[in-house]
């Protein structure tokens, strides 16, 4: 079947025939634990910084990612104690590894040149603290400025390489002020650099679409009865993605281009209710089926959350753009699950509350699993940004604590 592309680039504009426009919301608070006195904070510091020495960024033959500073600053966050943060540094450190040298150094001249190379972690790390050091007089934000947001194809266009984790890793950095998991975010920048930066960088792939809502729901329901979707892949996974745009490019940039950004406010706050339900609300009861990869959904929504207020205004629509995508193509890789919000249900919280949520976080069977941790945070998070008068996000988080029972795929 056709495409339902129009096949006329839309230059510095998006969908709904507007210019650029920011998503103004509230920054979060920041917890600068470099400086605040208490033992707690210091705790999570001195941890941070032993994690940031002692482990790569990417491991298990460069495939996984360091999630430590993740589960640590989550968990902090809910309101662990030194205990517990040493505890999950313990659990989580035994699966990562030491650094290993890079092929050769990484330089102002060809920093470039490497991206994308998971080699060269190491290299792009101590580049970049080698900006922050004689460069930019160890003001990390700098070097993230520089770097990220300057040039003719910033980093932060290709945030969502590696499922997302540079974009999940550099909100830590800002809601935690932290120069280590700075300079590791843009070491993850780098060496998760991929294609699907070029989507972002170039304006021709936004394109209108016969397709329009402002609903991203509403778009997983289009997406999961389009039968151009039938047949794909005979099994869901990851490794699906890169194969989707190689082949069905086309499909996919009809539904990136389909949701129109008409107020970027309103259409963040649904994205986020929409991340959440993807996660929770596409398990149907009784099967505990979590999907690991769909956790990344809503924990790159929750990156975007905390950066929006830190980002400049110009990247802000694209960067929630730059989300969908991810989102979308996850979505039709783990095979369209139904979505059903039945599956949530505000009525069943009966009577607990967030300290009850947070309990589970912190005390549960799967306290030290950085992804159960990560989700619950964001949860909070987004039910702390928009508020939560009929408690959908409270029934989420709720349902997901009481009937997880670790990552099903």
């Amino acid at each position: 079947m056709a495409s339902l592309f129009s096949y006329i680039p839309i230059v510095n504009r998006f969908v709904g025939g507007k210019g650029p426009q920011s998503i103004d919301i509230s920054p979060v608070e920041v917890h600068n634990v470099e400086t605040a006195p208490e033992k707690r904070p210091r705790t999570l510091k001195h941890l941070l910084r032993a994690n940031h020495v002692n482990h790569s960024i990417l491991y298990h033959h460069l495939q996984y990612h360091n999630h430590l500073p993740h589960i640590l600053c989550s968990a902090y966050l809910l309101g662990a104690n030194e205990q517990q943060l040493h505890e999950i540094y313990s659990v989580e450190a035994k699966e990562l590894e030491p650094w290993e040298p890079s092929p050769q150094e990484v330089t102002e001249g060809d920093w470039r040149d490497f991206l994308g190379d998971e080699k060269y972690q190491r290299a792009y790390v101590d580049f970049f603290e080698d900006s922050l050091a004689m460069r930019h007089k160890y003001d990390w934000k700098k070097v993230v400025d520089e770097y990220l947001f300057h040039g003719e194809k910033p980093l932060v266009n290709g945030l969502i390489g590696g499922v997302g984790h540079p974009l999940i890793h550099l909100g830590y950095a800002f809601e935690m002020a932290s120069q280590e998991i700075a300079m590791e975010a843009l070491g993850l920048a780098a060496t998760q650099y991929n294609f699907l930066h070029k989507y972002l960088d170039d304006p021709a792939y936004t394109k209108t679409s016969l397709i329009q809502s402002t609903s991203p729901m509403e778009l997983f329901e289009k997406m999961a009865s389009d039968k151009r979707f039938d047949g794909l892949f005979k099994e869901p996974g990851y490794e699906n993605i890169a194969a989707l745009f190689d082949k069905h490019e086309d499909l996919v940039l009809e539904y990136w281009n389909a949701w129109s950004l008409e107020n970027p406010v309103k259409q963040f706050q649904d994205s986020q209710e929409a991340a959440v339900a993807f996660l929770v609300a596409s398990v149907p009861p009784g099967t505990h089926s979590y999907n690991f990869f769909v956790c990344h959904v809503l924990t790159t929504s929750h990156a975007v959350r905390i950066l929006l207020p830190f980002t400049p205004k110009k990247f802000h629509v694209s960067l929630v753009r730059q989300w969908w995508l991810l989102t979308i193509a996850v979505y039709v890789a783990e095979l369209r699950p139904k979505i059903d919000p039945d599956y949530i249900r505000p009525g069943d919280v009966a009577g607990k509350q967030w300290n009850y949520v947070e309990d589970r976080a912190l005390k549960g069977p799967y306290c030290t699993d950085p992804h159960f941790v990560k989700a619950i945070r964001a949860m909070k998070e987004a039910a702390r940004t928009w508020g939560d008068v009929h408690e959908k996000y409270l029934a989420s988080a709720v349902r997901f604590v009481d009937d997880f029972q670790g990552w099903a795929h």
